[in-house]
């Protein structure tokens, strides 16, 4: 069965963003260190990158390792659509998540206006690789029952405010390391699977 898996950049408060959805405050370290880290994330999860920015990765043509469908929230989807860039995932199944978003917005995305669970179970029955939860914090507390395995790409960095990498209702959940990976630009690199 396929596995919806959060792969999030988080802050050290547990923030995926600011106030007003930067992603930008992460510090990446230098040059090298930026390479470093960069290239595990090409390696493991190079479908990750969006189609926009894969040729300048070296990805153009890369196949997709680890997954075939993106779900993500209009604030996760929303910084790609002010660029003018409606299917900002073009090489996987696109899926945001919204009540307020035209249905027609682009051919290559699915708008779903509601029940984002009964969506992933129904996308887990699918065969194919797994389902990779983008963002945001919202939709990843209404989602938790199925999130399988957890990416966290912890940054050493205080964001103060700003989106939750969970925003739910209290539901202590356990998940074991299964995995970490730690960069020189202090940057961690934990898989978690649920217990």
């Amino acid at each position: 069965m396929r596995k919806l898996v959060y792969y999030i950049a988080v802050s050290l408060d547990g923030r995926i963003a600011g106030p007003g959805g930067e992603f930008d405050f992460y510090p990446t370290g230098d040059e090298e260190q930026a390479a470093a880290y960069t290239g595990w994330a090409n390696t493991h999860c190079p479908e990750t990158v969006p189609t926009a920015m894969r040729a300048a990765h070296g990805l153009a043509d890369a196949p997709n390792l680890r997954f075939d469908t993106v779900v993500m929230g209009l604030g996760t989807y929303r910084p790609a659509l002010d660029a003018g860039l409606t299917s900002p995932y073009a090489h996987l199944r696109q899926y945001v998540v919204s009540s307020t978003l035209a249905q027609d917005v682009d051919p290559a995305v699915t708008v779903v206006r509601e029940d984002p669970v009964a969506l992933v179970r129904g996308l887990k029955r699918e065969e194919g690789r797994d389902i990779w939860l983008c963002g945001g914090g919202r939709l990843a507390g209404v989602l938790l029952p199925e999130i399988d395995e957890l990416i966290i790409k912890s940054y050493p960095v205080v964001a103060g405010a700003g989106i939750p990498v969970f925003d739910g209702e209290f539901d202590p959940t356990l998940f074991a390391v299964a995995e970490r990976t730690s960069f020189a630009n202090d940057v961690t690199i934990t898989r978690f699977t649920r217990r």
